[in-house]
Order: structure tokens, then sequence, then C-alpha cells
């Protein structure tokens, strides 16, 4: 059998990170999430060779430090981590970060709802179609 869907989030914001902790609770049933306050600390999180590779990636865009597009970039560049999911979650809807977002091969770009009810039907949506995907990927016919 395999192991729970897992999603590492990365945001700097801590009323942020309660908020998706307390949508994605609502969720634990089918889904187990890890965050990360910085871009580094996720960084660090992801070559831990002790930790489990999350199946997706979630990061802000706009974070001190090394922000959530530097972090798609090393991801990127880390044989490693290339393969792995990334969506953009922000709260800027700017045609530029979207654009800047997709030209690293993120695979999806949402912005952030205002408001906690409209956030926990944005992260039942998100979850709902990563782990159809995920079922989709383990029904494929191997050679």
């Amino acid at each position: 059998m395999r192991d729970p869907f897992c999603v590492l989030l990365v945001d700097d914001n801590p009323a942020d990170l309660f908020l998706a902790r307390e949508a994605f609770e609502q969720r634990q049933d089918q889904v187990g999430l890890s965050t990360c306050e910085s871009a580094a600390e996720a960084l660090a999180h992801l070559r831990n060779p002790e930790l489990r590779l999350p199946d997706v990636v979630i990061t802000d865009l706009n974070m001190p430090g090394m922000s959530g597009l530097e972090l798609v970039q090393a991801m990127k560049a880390d044989p490693t981590l290339q393969l792995i999911p990334v969506v953009v979650l922000s709260t800027s809807g700017s045609s530029l970060d979207v654009e800047a977002a997709y030209n690293l091969h993120v695979s999806s770009y949402m912005v952030k709802a205002s408001g906690f009810d409209a956030f926990v039907e944005q992260v039942d949506a998100f979850i709902s179609f990563w782990v159809q995907a995920r079922v989709a990927a383990d029904r494929r016919p191997t050679a």
C-alpha cells in the first residue's frame, strides 16, 4: 500500500501557515502536511535523506531571503527534486508573477482565497485534484 499523499507547504506568514494547517486538518484522512517558514528551510527539508519527499510542494511567492521562485529554480536544478510538482500559492495575481512562475514550469499558480471558508474550499479542490492525479498515475500500465 502506498504512503498517504504528502504536501510540503512553504510560507513565511505564521497566520497563513496556521490557516493552512486548519484547512488541511479537515482532510487529514487523505493528506499529510509538513510546513516550512522559508524557502531555505524547505530546501534543507527536501534535501534531508531521512525525510520522505513530498508528492507536491506548495510555496508562497514573496518571502524574505530566498523567494518562492528561487526555491522553484533550485528544485528544478536538482535531479532528485526536479520532478516534484510545485504549486505557487500567493496573494499576487499579477500577470508578471504568474508568467514568471510558469516559465519555471510550476504545475499550477493559485491566488490565495480571502476568508477562511473560501480558503478551505480552495484546499479541498487542491487535495481532490492532486489525490486523483496520483490515483490515475498509479493506475497507468507499466511496460
